[in-house]
């Protein structure tokens, strides 16, 4: 036979019955090749197990990652925002758009609330000592303000946040701060510590606590260095009326209202929110202002239940109501 005709023999078989390629295999897990350059050697079993382990840790960090930079799942328990947000609604929460913008008049918002602090230990000797401060006393709001919604006080107003606590510390450096005391079997009582001059936090005044805190969803009203009022269930900012509001009631003649029942400058670096369902709903009414810095984001995608799954809060083009 020709070496012509070999040749052309051999193309048709290669042609006919490819030659198979060699799998690639896979590189150990990067774990165990590190392991391996130390000099560890590991059996068969090991290695699998230490390539799961690092799975789940990447798994894990990257899942945290996600939840403190870009977004995190959130249900409400309760109706304050009703109807535009139901009780047991769920949603995602965007946590990367306020990084580069602010949150504008209307937009709900999610916030970090302060719900309670327990103290939990005192110092010997320390101003909250010598007022009489006591393990298991919760700190709360004045007397005249205490109700069903009761949560934290400090220097005889509510106290919204965890930041909001330690400048009512700060400020009165150097003076006296008043501290109304919630105790088991006593009941409220209001007392008075001195504040060293040097005091940025409740261990300045010898007090540990446990400290709670929760996300808040509610609609931003106002703003820093803005004036609101809410008059007749209408939102009023700078003197005028905001047409945004006008479908909606907001009411500031309920019992216990401390802020906007008349003009009410917004403190700068905080917002003025209100629940849409005003008749039942804790927020800067009762307690104040929410600093800037405790802005988690905004529901931006509901996933329960099914009926209304979807964008939500002018996302994607859906109604911000």
């Amino acid at each position: 036979m020709a070496e012509e005709d070999i040749t052309a023999a051999q193309d048709r078989v290669r042609r006919r019955w490819p030659l198979r390629r060699k799998r690639k295999e896979s590189k150990p897990p990067w774990i165990v090749r590190l392991l391996r350059r130390r000099g560890v050697r590991l059996s068969r079993r090991a290695a699998w197990a230490l390539g799961w382990l690092e799975t789940l840790v990447v798994a894990g960090a990257a899942a945290a990652l996600i939840i403190t930079f870009v977004t995190v799942r959130m249900t409400v328990p309760t109706g304050s925002m009703e109807p535009t947000i139901m009780r047991g609604d769920s949603f995602f929460v965007d946590r990367i758009s306020y990084y580069f913008t602010q949150p504008d008049i209307g937009d709900v918002i999610v916030f970090w609330h302060l719900t309670e602090v327990r103290i939990t230990d005192i110092s010997p000797g320390s101003p909250a000592d010598e007022a009489g401060l006591r393990e298991g006393d919760w700190l709360v709001p004045p007397v005249a303000d205490i109700s069903p919604f009761t949560q934290t006080g400090l220097a005889g107003e509510p106290v919204p946040s965890v930041r909001t606590l330690r400048r009512r510390i700060e400020e009165a450096q150097g003076a006296a701060l008043e501290a109304t005391v919630l105790r088991e079997g006593v009941g409220p009582y209001t007392t008075t510590m001195e504040v060293p001059d040097d005091a940025t936090d409740l261990s300045g005044l010898g007090i540990r606590a446990s400290i709670s805190q929760q996300r808040y969803v509610k609609r931003l009203i106002a703003t820093g260095g803005q004036t609101v009022e809410l008059r007749n269930g209408q939102v009023w900012v700078d003197g005028e009326r905001v047409d945004d509001f006008t479908d909606h009631t907001y009411r500031g003649d309920l019992p216990r209202v401390r802020y906007g029942a008349s003009p009410t400058e917004v403190p700068e670096g905080h917002y003025f929110v209100l629940g849409d369902n005003t008749n039942n709903s804790y927020d800067s009414r009762y307690w104040g202002f929410v600093p800037v810095e405790e802005l988690i984001g905004a529901p931006f995608f509901r996933v329960w239940p099914f009926g209304r799954f979807g964008p939500m809060n002018g996302y994607f083009w859906s109604s911000r109501w």
